[in-house]
């Protein structure tokens, strides 16, 4: 049992390895080329369809996780960039991370993989935009952050590619190897019969308490996929998976925690609330196909 547990975990950890690094590499020596100022540019003046469309894209060309975010939200907030659009830009960039998806893609399939990307940025849309028509913007606290455009210039460039691929994977290899041995665990102990049983297509209730379980674990996309992968083998429902998946990398507790220096507590209990919203909504999307 331990040899089969050891052989699981190795090729978890090799599959993911190497199609993170090989895609990280592409993605980030394509970062010189990003013409942010431009984007901002766009989002100022463009439309709301085409600025959420804008925003959405800007979310998927920059792979952030939740707590990174904050950041990139603080100078579009400092350049006048719409409430809405912003809050578009929060909601969707630690979902649509494009190492994540190609991965997601790869190992759990491209067509759950489209869906998740249609469902996530139109609910991020959704949200962004109510949240502005219902003013929140009122809740922001006036915060600065000097010196970040030049900190993106430096940290997306050619040259720095494999060096910022190396540092992206420092930080995703802790969280990849503990992906890949809760999956190898679930392999090799969990019995399919309890699953399937248990947690399989029927047990829609998952999906909710799934979500809500999501936010305190703080479970990565880079750990959730190895464990989704073993779990949808062994007969779990796919609702659930994406609405711990969601909510989980979508406010994270130290994205939280962050949130509080820049939003008032009114908005921060929102952005849970909306995070929670937008996965409980999709798990019963995923659901029902």
């Amino acid at each position: 049992m331990q040899l089969a547990f050891l052989q699981t975990f190795l090729w978890i950890v090799l599959e993911l390895t190497v199609l993170f690094v090989v895609i990280s590499l592409a993605i980030n020596a394509l970062q010189s080329w990003i013409p942010y100022e431009r984007i901002e540019h766009y989002l100022r003046t463009s439309s709301s369809i085409k600025g959420g469309t804008i925003a959405v894209l800007f979310a998927f060309i920059t792979p952030f996780c939740s707590c990174s975010t904050i950041p990139v939200v603080v100078n579009m907030l400092k350049n006048k960039v719409p409430f809405g659009l912003t809050m578009v830009f929060l909601f969707a960039s630690p979902l649509l991370d494009p190492t994540i998806l190609t991965i997601m893609g790869v190992i759990l399939g491209w067509k759950v993989t489209f869906i998740y990307m249609a469902v996530t940025s139109v609910f991020s849309i959704l949200i962004g935009f109510s949240l502005e028509k219902l003013g929140f913007e009122r809740y922001v606290k006036k915060v600065m952050m000097e010196g970040f455009n030049q900190h993106v210039k430096e940290a997306w460039n050619l040259k720095g590619a494999w060096l910022e691929t190396k540092k992206l994977m420092k930080s995703v290899l802790p969280y990849l190897l503990i992906g890949a041995a809760i999956g190898a665990g679930i392999h090799g102990l969990v019995p399919t019969e309890m699953i399937a049983a248990y947690f399989g297509h029927d047990a829609w209730w998952l999906i909710p308490v799934a979500a809500v379980i999501g936010i305190p674990l703080y479970i990565r996309l880079s750990s959730m996929i190895p464990i989704s992968q073993v779990l949808l083998v062994k007969g779990m429902a796919l609702g659930p998976i994406m609405a711990l998946l969601i909510s989980s990398a979508g406010a994270s507790l130290p994205e939280v925690v962050l949130l509080k220096s820049i939003f008032q507590m009114q908005l921060v209990i929102v952005f849970i609330a909306s995070v929670l919203s937008m996965a409980t909504l999709s798990g019963f999307i995923f659901y029902l196909l």
